[in-house]
């Protein structure tokens, strides 16, 4: 592992400092909760924001600009493309929120307004070499941000592995206060929470029941599954029957709880939109598959769009209500707009809406399409390997990854080996990239999406 200068060179990281460690984050505990004034952040802006942070961590306080290979920043972001003009998305998307600080020190009191992150160039070099992204902070927190004097670790790799925004967000609270002596987080209105758990800044009115349904519950159980050392419990303040405020209980886990991963009542995966793509005709593993890899606000807004087709009796009957399904996340089409009450401006009620997808977003989730698929293939080559074939993998994987992996993620693969759900996902990633070493041309992808049905001839 290198880390790069104050020149841009390529320098050796210390002996002393390991892959594990290399791969924790010290976030100030300012960064954690952030609720946006201005714009929206997403789950990939966090990651990406997450992995900048670490590297000027890396590259030191006193570095005006932080400069990196982009590829690096693709692998420790999980961003797992190389679309640039994705990325440069998810980049303005930072460069326009607009977050807040306040801080005490030795009496005086300080409110900064500012962005979460500066200016951003991304260089692409002639044939050969690499192309190169560089960053700033603004100055006035530029400090507290890469050398914080108040922090929490947080675990890139298990950071990633969050499927939502609320996800990330609560684990990143939970490893806060897990070792405060009262393990109870911060006590904020529920407009506060809706805000930091979403990441959006337009919030104005909260439907409680839908912001605790679709996402604080769906939040703990995936923290719950994910998180070796810790599972957090929610505290309603009432006035009356009203919940006002909220609060979370972080509970240190005294043993590695991974046998309930396979529990059905603590599955990652929304069970109910995975049944209903399984009731207009996909395969259960098809089903889960598409659900990893397509924005859930999208699948529910298509899956919205075929039911009511299918329930219409004045058209023809669909021959293949998946095959339409397909064509309409592609299209980015939905159900007709959802009613005042439900999804609007500054409003949180059921998530149904429609996305719009560029072509870049559409070769995106393609790309996320071929990655699900090559993975699936090789848990079933796997499955049918011998015994002996199978045990050899597993001490190649064991010599070569298991050092950098995140500890619970390797603790996980020590107990359960490929049974572990947590470090399956890892093992059979690298398998799929052992297995198969060929660059993924466009024309690979277009051919796979069009025989999968992900894209038709007009």
């Amino acid at each position: 592992m290198s880390t790069l200068s104050s020149s841009g060179m390529l320098a050796p990281t210390p002996p002393e400092v390991n892959e594990v460690e290399s791969q924790t984050l010290l976030k100030a505990n300012e960064a954690i909760a952030i609720r946006p004034k201005r714009g929206k952040l997403t789950l990939l802006s966090r990651r990406i924001y997450n992995a900048l942070l670490y590297h000027a961590q890396k590259q030191g306080v006193d570095e005006p600009i932080y400069r990196l290979a982009l590829t690096e920043l693709i692998g420790d972001a999980h961003f797992n493309s190389n679309n640039t003009e994705l990325l440069k998305s998810h980049l303005r998307d930072m460069q326009a929120t607009t977050i807040e600080w306040s801080t005490s020190s030795g009496g005086l009191k300080k409110w900064v307004s500012t962005q979460l992150i500066g200016t951003v160039s991304i260089e692409e070099g002639v044939r050969g070499q690499a192309c190169r992204i560089s960053w700033r902070y603004p100055d006035e927190i530029r400090e507290r941000l890469v050398k914080p004097n108040h922090y929490t670790k947080v675990l890139l790799e298990i950071s990633a592995q969050m499927r939502s925004y609320s996800a990330s967000v609560l684990y990143e609270i939970g490893a806060r206060y897990l070792t405060s002596p009262g393990k109870l987080s911060m006590r904020e209105d529920v407009i506060w929470w809706a805000a930091v758990l979403t990441g959006r800044s337009d919030i104005k009115e909260v439907d409680y029941r839908f912001l605790k349904r679709d996402v604080i519950a769906k939040a703990l159980v995936e923290i719950d599954t994910l998180s070796d050392d810790f599972s957090l419990e929610l505290i309603e303040h009432k006035r009356g029957r009203k919940v006002e405020e909220l609060q979370f209980r972080i509970n240190a886990k005294t043993q590695q709880s991974l046998g309930g991963i396979n529990d059905s009542s603590k599955n990652v995966f929304d069970l109910e939109i995975v049944g209903r793509l399984i009731a207009i005709g996909f395969k259960q593993i098809d089903a889960q598959d598409l659900y990893a890899t397509t924005d859930e606000g999208q699948l529910r807004g298509a899956l919205g769009l075929v039911e009511q087709r299918m329930k219409n009796n004045s058209l023809p009957e669909l021959k293949s209500p998946a095959a339409y399904f397909r064509d309409a996340v592609k299209k980015g089409y939905s159900v007709e707009k959802p009613k005042s009450n439900e999804v609007g401006q500054g409003t949180i009620g059921k998530p149904i809406e429609a996305i719009q997808y560029s072509r870049d977003g559409q070769l995106q989730r393609i790309r996320d399409a071929w990655n699900a698929d090559q993975v699936k293939k090789v848990r079933e080559m796997y499955r049918e390997m011998p015994d002996l074939e199978k045990a050899r993998l597993r001490a190649d994987f064991a010599n070569k990854k298991l050092e950098t992996l995140a500890p619970p993620i390797a603790k996980a693969w020590r107990k359960d080996g490929p049974e572990s759900r947590i470090a399956a996902t890892a093992f059979f990633r690298w398998l799929s990239d052992t297995t198969w070493t060929q660059e993924v041309t466009e024309q690979m992808l277009m051919d796979f999406a069009l025989s999968e049905g992900i894209l038709k001839f007009q």
